[in-house]
């Protein structure tokens, strides 16, 4: 059981440093990682699941989705945004020096983020989140 716990709390400590890491880099999908380490972390340490739900972080961008399995529209912007900005930044020095390849896998990524997060991911009410 100990093993089991010990490759929970490295495979959580890798998903939070990847989702860490994605947030500067578009290209690693930070919200799942996040979402990963979550679980990760209640596998291996209740103290660690705790810590982690308590973070800023996990309020702001995860807690409504795990509770409800949806967001706020202003957490969905948010997210939308930084990544439209971040992509936006490589695309443009990556275009720039007629380099298209890597533009056109950049700009799949961002239709597919735009996509889940309109389409895939419920969006809750204002007044439903503060229910809870």
């Amino acid at each position: 059981m100990a093993i089991k716990r010990l490759i929970f709390l490295i495979l959580g400590c890798i998903c939070l440093g990847l989702g860490t890491v994605g947030i500067f880099i578009p290209i690693l999908p930070t919200f799942l990682f996040y979402v990963a380490t979550v679980f990760c972390f209640s596998q291996s340490s209740q103290k660690l699941h705790d810590w982690f739900i308590g973070t800023n972080l996990y309020k702001k961008h995860l807690q409504s989705f795990v509770e409800k399995k949806g967001m706020l529209v202003k957490t969905k912007v948010s997210i939308l945004t930084s990544v439209t900005l971040l992509m936006g930044f490589g695309f443009f020095m990556m275009a720039r020096n007629g380099i298209w390849v890597p533009c056109i896998i950049i700009a799949a990524l961002w239709v597919c983020h735009v996509i889940y997060f309109v389409f895939g991911v419920k969006t809750i009410r204002t007044d439903d989140a503060a229910e809870k």
